[in-house]
């Protein structure tokens, strides 16, 4: 810290790519972008968009995201295979500030075990990445994988071979989450004494939270030296997740004058993005989630309630406005047009004209005909939800559901088949919507099967939105979809038609088709950082 300035720590945003490979997230192009805008919105430094070589899709999400979307760095993830690179920079190449990230294991479990080598042969595979990288962009992180488990005299013999080539971002991953505060510290003291170099670059942290110490293993790191943290929103990622974006921005903005540190997030944004990849991912906040569940900011004790009542800062640390759990401020009605409608969705961030602004406005109506107030999160919601639609995706056109305690529930539905053609099925089933979601797979022709099914109010009251969540499984292949509508069956029918348009896109037929691996390809979860 220099005359008083706290120093700057990068919020590197890991979301779209570890946090995607959460079980059952399946983002689709526009949602990754939408997200990807948002993330801008928010202030992150840097967005980790994807792994571009795992599939044409990832491929075609991180280079949508490096040409529509300014502000952060845009960065694609890489093994140190020569296509992995290639696809990386094939794909970030148009950001206006592009970064390749690749990365290679060096804990001993895994360079016998997974990679099944040498420790010299890890050496010269980081040395000719590196390098190889460089010959595209300035802009090279190396992350040694398994960072926090890799003996760190030979880790610090790859980290200077990094550097040596060019590397310009050295990120050391808790990956599997094992290592304690100390322990970490100790790591990166220890690094800096036999890489002296690595003060004259950034320093990065990945932490998982499988023991549940995500954020508090970032802060070690970053008390250590590092000014990086490499986090996701609600702290999204493989296995129990990563490091949640929300805690630790507003750990050090709220510890600021202790720690001498601070991001340049705007954390007003943050309650808003939080909502945002909860919706898009279908993974909810659990309520006791610090900083965005809705608990955080509750208070149940009358001792509390009196307290705060009397002065806040009895037991608030933060104030619940400086994350943007205010912006319900926006209220429409029925009467409201389309300015008004276009100059609400402007405020919260989004840029709609012509026919979306049609369609948009269409919903609205729909909505304002139900509800007497139309506010910000039913808004947002409702665009979320159009965007969410895929030209080549299922479509529910209209269903009927009898149901009663006396007779056995009896769905019939018509869906808008990719094609354009209409398909209808019925079906009975244990409840209504168990005989809706088996008369969409007589109507579609896949058997798919329900595994999870979550039902939520956007906002208060008899006539709020319901927002739907439908995690299913399809040939093998796992995958989510959401649902917006004042009409739960109508939530849950677009829900569970979009996660089956997920699983066919993402099923091994598909990948086939399209090429969506190389044949040496590794599946992503099993060596990412």
């Amino acid at each position: 810290m220099t005359d008083g300035t706290p120093d700057h720590v990068k919020i590197f945003d890991t979301t779209l790519r570890d946090g995607e490979q959460s079980p059952g997230i399946s983002l689709n192009k526009p949602e990754k972008v939408e997200i990807a805008q948002q993330l801008a919105r928010l202030g992150v430094d840097v967005i980790e968009a994807g792994f571009p070589i795992t599939s044409p899709g990832d491929f075609e999400a991180v280079q949508a995201i490096a040409r529509e979307v300014e502000g952060p760095v845009i960065c694609a993830l890489a093994r140190t295979a020569v296509q992995d690179i290639d696809a990386a920079w094939n794909a970030v190449r148009d950001a206006e500030r592009p970064r390749i990230h690749t990365f290679l294991a060096t804990s001993d479990i895994h360079i016998q075990h997974k990679l099944r080598t040498t420790r010299e042969d890890v050496k010269g595979q980081a040395r000719a990445a590196v390098a190889h990288a460089r010959q595209y962009t300035d802009d090279v992180e190396f992350s040694p994988e398994d960072g926090s488990r890799s003996d760190v005299e030979f880790m610090a013999e790859v980290v200077q071979i990094a550097l040596d080539e060019g590397a310009t971002t050295i990120n050391v991953p808790d990956t599997v989450g094992y290592t304690m505060p100390h322990e970490y510290a100790a790591m990166f003291t220890r690094l800096y004494e036999l890489v002296p170099g690595l003060r004259d670059v950034t320093v990065s942290v990945h932490c998982h939270d499988d023991l549940g110490l995500a954020v508090a293993n970032s802060l070690a790191g970053v008390t250590a030296g590092a000014r990086q943290v490499e986090c996701a929103v609600n702290g999204i990622g493989e296995r129990a997740g990563n490091a949640s974006l929300e805690e630790i921005v507003m750990l050090l903005r709220t510890r600021a004058a202790n720690l001498g540190l601070d991001t340049n997030i705007n954390t007003r944004e943050i309650a808003r993005t939080s909502r945002l990849v909860s919706r898009l991912t279908g993974y909810p906040v659990q309520p006791n989630k610090a900083i965005v569940g809705k608990n955080a900011f509750a208070h149940e004790s009358g001792i509390h309630q009196d307290g705060v009542l009397k002065e806040r800062l009895t037991y608030e640390i933060m104030d619940a406005t400086t994350i943007g759990l205010e912006t319900n401020s926006i209220v429409l009605g029925k009467h409201s047009g389309r300015h008004a409608l276009r100059a609400a969705l402007e405020e919260l961030g989004y840029q709609v004209e012509g026919a979306a602004l049609n369609t948009a406005f269409k919903r609205f109506k729909d909505l304002a005909d139900k509800k007497k107030k139309v506010t910000a999160l039913d808004l947002d919601a409702l665009v979320s939800d159009e965007m969410r639609e895929a030209p080549a995706a299922f479509r529910l056109e209209w269903f009927n559901v009898e149901a009663s305690s006396s007779r056995t529930p009896l769905a019939e539905v018509a869906v808008r088949m990719p094609g354009g053609e209409l398909a209808e099925g019925s079906f009975t089933g244990d409840g209504p919507v168990d005989a809706f979601f088996s008369a969409l797979n007589a109507a579609v022709g896949h058997e798919a099967r329900l595994k999870e099914y979550h039902v939520s109010a956007v906002t208060g009251g008899r006539d709020a939105l319901g927002e739907t969540s439908v995690l299913l499984e399809l040939n093998g292949v796992t995958a989510s979809g959401q649902g917006v509508s004042t009409d739960i069956l109508e939530a849950s029918g677009r829900a569970y038609l979009r996660a089956l348009s997920n699983a066919l896109a993402n099923s091994p037929v598909a990948e086939a088709e399209h090429h969506l691996r190389s044949e040496d390809s590794e599946p992503a979860a099993e060596t990412t950082s």
